[in-house]
């Protein structure tokens, strides 16, 4: 039933043998209000418990989805920006109401049990989304998020509740200092490595450590976070240059204030999500994707998205974007530049603006504003400033394909993403050195038992086996701390944080707990890693994987009660995204 229809109810009463007259009662179809009629109903009388005036029954009822919380600094400085929603509703015409939404900070949980929890947290996160939309009838919603899982735990639910939606994401983080280098999030992880290996002081990791994070506001290279919100303007869910803004910034306020207020419109108008994120758009998300340099995330959390979506959406169609898409973004992890340093060159209209020249990215798609992305990005030049050299001209770009590669093979028969740009050799073939945590493996690395030329395999650490898929930056971090972050491979089915570089494959699917190949790797066993053929390759025959397959027992689950139990027993494979509803 569209948004702003009616529909009638008809009461009796019951309880008394002398039938009563029958009244009828009209009621707003999303917000549940009476608007006439002979009766009152009881839920009016909530509504002025909490301060409501009879006038208020005519205006629209706004989720407010308030990620906020004092757990880490990407989620800390969202409350003024709730705020700011609030007051942006209420001076469009609109009633807010608010409601909170879990989080779980990566960066803080790497490494630990608790990272088994972050992916998890994207399903709980659209579930709250969705659960207080349409329990509350809500007529619109606005989603305020900051740290990774916001970002598409937020869209999967705006998605699936599909009344009108916008995402306003917390911002990114400035960046820290020591020692006249910029610092952030992933500077600490290889500062650990650099440290077990002799080349960097104790005090030195010390002030690191203290510097690194010097506000709020999330991770700030083109890690996870920015780059889901850098998609997410691109598919027209946010705000123009809205993704790339800092949350220390006024700015950064003053965009969900006119979020809110773009949202009241679109409430209006009846633009909901799901007119929003077609097929066409998540081509472009994707193309922005690869020209930023983003996190191997966003296969996994598009996968999801296209899936609440209702969009044919697969994992080939991530290498077929790539393949035709550049890279133009000098960003970290691999590049020199910050979320902020791309913010001042232009933003992400800029980036789309030469994709969109160039062919790459459809005109025609629709943003939540009303207009079209070519009509959002009318006013933008061209071509980038010369005055800077984050983004590259469609002419000079860094890589002439994007970084994001699909591999397959008797490894992964189903797919897996491997991260390719930055390394001088994307190709290697080296002995297994087999890992059945993370710990165990991070503990070699910083023991110096891992040598230039091995292959590390780390399994059992999927959606099922983990569970949740933990990001594995630990591990890679200390690679690159160091040293080598380029002559040692890493193949795992788990995940890799947004702050991951180096020869490393994640995703890898069918995954070990489920017998997937990778489940029989024995220490020693010649693996190649092939970016350029697309190639994930055990070197061990079909006879001898049938025996291994033989004799393999499926390990017990590592939980059996709980939400951790609840998503090992319903997560799909990484290739479908992982998502719990797959049925």
């Amino acid at each position: 039933m569209p948004s702003g229809a009616y529909f009638c109810l008809r009461f009796t009463h019951t309880d008394l043998k002398a039938p009563m007259d029958i009244k009828t009662i009209k009621i707003n179809a999303r917000s549940a209000h009476i608007t006439e009629g002979k009766s009152r109903a009881p839920n009016r009388s909530m509504y002025y418990a909490m301060g409501y005036e009879q006038g208020d029954f005519k205006k629209p009822m706004v989720g407010v989805a308030n990620g906020h919380s004092t757990i880490t600094p990407c989620n800390s400085g969202l409350q003024k920006l709730a705020d700011a929603a609030v007051a942006g509703i209420e001076e469009a015409g609109g009633n807010a109401q608010i409601f909170g939404t879990p989080t779980i900070s990566d960066g803080m949980a790497m490494g630990t049990e608790g990272m088994k929890y972050s992916l998890v947290s994207r399903e709980v996160i659209s579930d709250c989304v969705e659960t207080c939309v349409q329990g509350q009838w809500m007529d619109g919603v606005v989603v305020v998020g900051g740290c990774d899982k916001n970002m598409p735990g937020g869209l999967m639910g705006m998605l699936r509740a599909n009344v009108p939606a916008i995402y306003v994401y917390g911002g990114t983080i400035l960046p820290g200092r020591y020692k006249v280098q910029d610092l952030n999030i992933v500077s600490v992880f290889e500062a650990v490595g650099q440290n077990a290996a002799g080349h960097l002081s104790d005090e030195d990791l010390l002030e690191i450590e203290k510097r690194a994070i010097p506000g709020t506001g999330s991770c700030g290279g083109m890690y996870t976070a920015n780059t889901m919100s850098s998609a997410f303007e691109a598919l027209g869910v946010s705000l123009p240059y809205s993704s790339t803004m800092a949350n220390p910034h006024d700015e950064k306020m003053n965009s969900a204030k006119e979020s809110a207020k773009v949202l009241i419109e679109a409430i209006k108008k009846d633009i909901k999500p799901r007119d929003i994120v077609t097929k066409k758009a998540i081509e472009n998300a994707v193309a922005v994707i690869m020209a930023t340099g983003g996190s191997t995330n966003a296969v996994l959390h598009f996968l999801a998205i296209a899936h609440c979506a209702g969009v044919e959406w697969d994992i080939d169609d991530f290498e077929r974007i790539r393949q035709r898409t550049p890279v133009l973004c000098d960003l970290k992890p691999s590049g020199k530049y910050l979320a902020v340093d791309l913010h001042r060159a232009g933003g992400i209209p800029q980036v789309m603006k030469v994709l969109l020249n160039a062919g790459l990215l459809h005109g025609d798609c629709l943003t939540i504003s009303g207009q079209t992305v070519a009509e959002t990005l009318k006013d933008v030049p061209d071509v980038p400033r010369a005055d800077q050299d984050v983004i590259r001209p469609i002419d000079r770009p860094i890589y002439a394909q994007g970084h994001l590669a699909i591999l397959k093979g008797n490894l992964s028969p189903e797919g897996c993403v491997a991260k390719i740009t930055g390394l001088k050799n994307p190709v290697m073939t080296g002995p297994a050195r087999c890992f059945d945590d993370e710990q165990s493996a991070l503990k070699a690395i910083l023991d110096g038992k891992i040598q230039a030329g091995d292959v590390m395999v780390l399994r059992y650490l999927g959606p099922k086996g983990g569970p949740g898929m933990p990001e594995m930056l630990a591990p890679t971090g200390a690679l690159i701390g160091a040293g080598l972050g380029e002559s040692v491979g890493l193949i795992t089915d788990g995940r890799f944080s947004g702050g991951t570089w180096g020869m490393v494959v994640g995703h890898v699917a069918p995954e070990a707990a489920v017998g997937g190949t990778i489940a029989f790797v024995q220490e020693g066993d010649s693996i190649t890693i092939d970016s350029r053929q697309l190639l994930l390759q055990l070197n061990v025959s079909d006879e001898e994987l049938a025996k291994r397959r033989a004799g393999w027992t499926p390990p017990a689950p590592r939980y059996t009660r709980g939400v951790q139990a609840k998503f090992a027993f319903n997560a799909s494979s990484a290739s479908k995204g992982a998502v719990l509803d797959a049925y």
